[in-house]
């Protein structure tokens, strides 16, 4: 998984949905378009050389006969790429063509409408978690209903095939799943609470209520040198994911409870010097993780605990707080959630439909492939092996956490000595990615959340920093809201 090269160059470039509370966003920074010849025959063998201590032999995957010709994928990630080089390797008969395009000012979706009005749409696009629910609530992808019993054989976690889903029609598939984690220093869990362990932590911070109470214990107990967290902004994917209403019903902007719910707690947090008034995915945030924040007169401060995704432990911490490796713990925290993820669909209109269904499966629903994409099989040398124009940046390391909980069962135990594990002090984070995933739930995601969800950004900002009330914040939530959807109904 490269989430954080797809993350930061989303970020720096000003993407869709990254910012002070946004939630997680993909690109790239170049359209590069790969046409990967069919391999010739070969008797290299590469293994698997994962930091989780296992060699696992790639997939065998045969070609069904009926499947040939060419295959037009494009997406933002080069993680799609990987896939399509497995693909290839696995059916010579089959050339793919892969069109990587930036996400940077909406380019990419600016791209595929552009396609779809001209009638030459690629077979497969990419579909990052920011705009997913709005392509598969339109006419844009092919029902693959009929690929669900494979879903069901592999147990793919409900919550993310939710997300593909719309009116019955399940048109999205993807190859992870991103539950959400807090995660926390050790060192200041044992000189605050006494424990580093994280049950006993998790028991702590089991709910809004005991976080916002252990809160005030991290303040007190540390003179306020410690937050509890970097950013406000911290709080809007755990609170977004347990609201109990779309923003949207009855083509009616709905302000589920839990939105006043997140004003109150950013509020709280920010006016009791809970968190330490930083910006998310900007360099204050980034020092929490690694003792660098410093206070406008240059004291020192440290940051207690960070809410993160899958991805958020090897892109997010480890490569920017290395320092700070065996630190590190996690625990579910007070909310279930899920941030980010890449889904995939077959274009109305694709040309190769055989063949694009058939990817589908390769990269989403095949036990084996999953297992080779957790576990780091697809090598840089792999991966050149079957072309040897693609540089040396493409492979994929170990540790994504996989869709299928029949494969996440199987694997686990497997990260207990990984490089992730080590940064958690020994902690294996799929076992514990793998307890808290089966409580999330996404049946609210809707195409909008994305544009509202943006639109309260400023909002809400204007309110913890006390340069609005909270009527008068809700207001320019609701016009913003507005401008984006005049024809949505708004009280």
């Amino acid at each position: 998984m490269k989430k954080l090269k797809i993350l930061l160059s989303a970020i720096l470039a000003s993407a869709l949905s990254l910012s002070l509370f946004a939630s997680c966003g993909g690109g790239t920074s170049s359209t590069d378009t790969t046409t990967t010849q069919a391999p010739a025959a070969t008797t290299t063998t590469t293994q698997a050389v994962a930091s989780a201590d296992t060699t696992q032999a790639p997939a065998d995957t045969t070609a069904a006969p009926s499947v040939s010709g060419n295959l037009n994928i494009w997406s933002f990630t080069n993680e799609l790429q990987t896939f399509a080089l497995a693909f290839q390797k696995a059916h010579p008969e089959i050339k793919v063509q892969y069109t990587m395009i930036p996400m940077t000012d909406g380019e990419y979706q600016t791209k595929v409408q552009s396609a779809i009005s001209s009638g030459q749409v690629p077979d497969v696009i990419g579909l990052e978690a920011s705009f997913v629910k709005s392509y598969v609530e339109s006419d844009m992808l092919m029902d693959l209903t009929d690929l669900k019993p494979l879903a069901d054989q592999l147990q793919c976690y409900q919550f993310m095939l939710d997300v593909g889903t719309y009116n019955g029609q399940l048109k999205g598939f993807t190859y992870q799943a991103t539950p959400g984690a807090l995660f926390y220093r050790r060192s200041l869990a044992k000189e605050y609470f006494g424990t580093d362990d994280p049950v006993e932590i998790q028991k702590l911070l089991s709910d809004m209520d005991k976080f916002q109470q252990a809160a005030e214990t991290v303040k007190q107990k540390s003179n306020g040198n410690t937050y509890m967290v970097c950013s406000t902004g911290d709080f809007t994917s755990p609170i977004y994911a347990n609201r109990q209403q779309p923003w949207v019903v009855d083509n009616k902007l709905t302000i589920d409870p839990k939105v006043d719910y997140l004003m109150d707690v950013a509020k709280t947090f920010r006016d009791n010097g809970y968190e330490a008034q930083a910006t998310q995915w900007q360099e204050g945030w980034f020092a929490g993780m690694k003792d660098t924040l410093t206070d406008a007169s240059g004291n020192a401060k440290k940051v207690f605990c960070y809410f993160l995704p899958t991805w958020g432990l090897p892109y997010v911490l480890m490569q920017n707080a290395p320092d700070t490796s065996g630190d590190w713990a996690m625990c579910n925290g007070p909310l279930p959630y899920s941030w980010g993820g890449t889904w995939m669909g077959v274009m109305n209109g694709a040309k190769n439909v055989d063949a694009a269904k058939e990817f589908i499966k390769f990269a989403t629903l095949n036990e084996q492939t999953l297992k080779d994409w957790a576990l780091g099989t697809y090598t840089n040398a792999y991966l050149k092996a079957i072309d040897p124009t693609i540089g040396d940046t493409q492979a994929q390391g170990a540790g994504d956490f996989v869709v299928s909980q029949k494969v996440v069962n199987e694997i686990t135990s497997q990260f207990d000595n990984a490089e992730t594990s080590k940064y958690l002090g020994g902690q294996n984070n799929y076992k514990a990615f793998a307890e808290t995933a089966p409580t999330i739930s996404l049946k609210l995601m809707q195409g909008t959340d994305d544009a509202i969800q943006r639109a309260f950004n400023d909002p809400l900002n204007n309110y913890v920093t006390g340069s609005a009330t909270k009527e008068e914040a809700l207001q320019q939530f609701k016009d913003a809201v507005r401008a984006e959807f005049p024809d949505l109904i708004i009280e």
